[in-house]
């Protein structure tokens, strides 16, 4: 039976709402270790990182940027702490945290693969850079800086640059993309899949697709799971909804298929926002999605 590590990465820095810290220790709260506990018996929760609250002034000389120092020297210390899981043999799940802790994630599990893989699941495609980002906030710049692309400061994560290469990573469920990102994405050799894609096509279809091209070349498939590929109806608990979503279901089905295929090496789900959901539903959801991901992988 394959072994588990949790860490919480409370950043929320990386955006503008409040309330993602709080994430980790909400989907903690609601069961997580107690789920996971049904699925394996060698579970480590090493806690959260420490990540510090100071609001940075942007930095004008590199672009719109905000809270460059924070969030650099969290996910370096996401970084640290994930590359000690792969270290010994576990799975790292990594709890957020907005979505820039995924530059931690990816620097600590990269260097441990020769040609790593990543589905990106998320309304964004989070390729933005600070010269043409309109926000300036760093989650939406996390997918760019793993491939090499935009301020030295996240690019470099973990000591080194160029984490996954675009033809390693799959798009699943983007729908809002700003101008200059699109023909950021657009230019790379990434495989998309939008939301409506998943609506013509059937998630089932679309995850088949996906494993089907990243499995035979890479040594291992991170998953960055971001609530807000949802639809906002369900699940209302993230700073960045956008309508036209993926229904619950569907995304209880493609962690059921990842799960079956048992390629997923490690995995994060961010956006979690306990201030802003609604009786739990979203807490309660990632729950749900995390318990199907690692059910059949971790019995098989």
């Amino acid at each position: 039976m394959k072994k588990i590590a949790i860490v919480g990465a409370p950043m929320w820095l990386g955006q503008t709402h409040f309330g993602t810290s709080l994430g980790p220790d909400a989907i903690r709260a609601a069961g997580l270790v107690e789920k996971l506990q049904t699925i394996s018996d060698d579970i480590v929760d090493v806690g959260n990182i420490t990540i510090d609250s100071k609001i940075d002034e942007v930095e004008s000389n590199r672009g719109n940027i905000k809270n460059l120092a924070t969030v650099r020297d969290g996910v370096e210390h996401l970084a640290e702490a994930v590359s000690q899981m792969v270290i010994e043999g576990r799975f790292p799940l990594v709890l957020g945290g907005d979505h820039s802790i995924a530059i931690g994630t990816l620097a600590g599990i990269a260097q441990h693969y020769h040609n790593l893989g990543v589905i990106w699941y998320d309304a964004h495609a989070d390729s933005n850079t600070a010269e043409v980002s309109p926000s300036g906030n760093i989650h939406g710049m996390s997918l760019a800086a793993s491939v090499g692309i935009g301020h030295p400061d996240l690019v470099q994560a973990g000591g080194y640059q160029k984490k996954i290469r675009p033809e390693n990573v799959v798009l699943i469920g983007v729908r809002d993309m700003d101008p200059a990102e699109k023909k950021i994405v657009y230019d790379m050799p990434i495989k998309i899949f939008t939301s409506e894609d998943v609506k013509e096509r059937g998630i089932i279809s679309v995850v088949d697709e996906a494993i089907s091209y990243l499995a035979p070349k890479c040594d291992g498939i991170h998953l960055s799971f971001d609530l807000d590929v949802g639809d906002p109806k369900e699940i209302c608990g993230v700073g960045t909804p956008v309508a036209g979503g993926i229904d619950f279901d569907k995304n209880l089905e493609a962690m059921r298929q990842l799960s079956h295929y048992n390629v997923i090496t490690s995995a994060e789900f961010v956006e979690v926002n306990p201030a802003l959901d609604k009786d739990g539903k979203t807490v309660a959801a990632t729950l749900e999605f995390i318990q199907a991901l690692l059910s059949d992988e971790f019995t098989n």
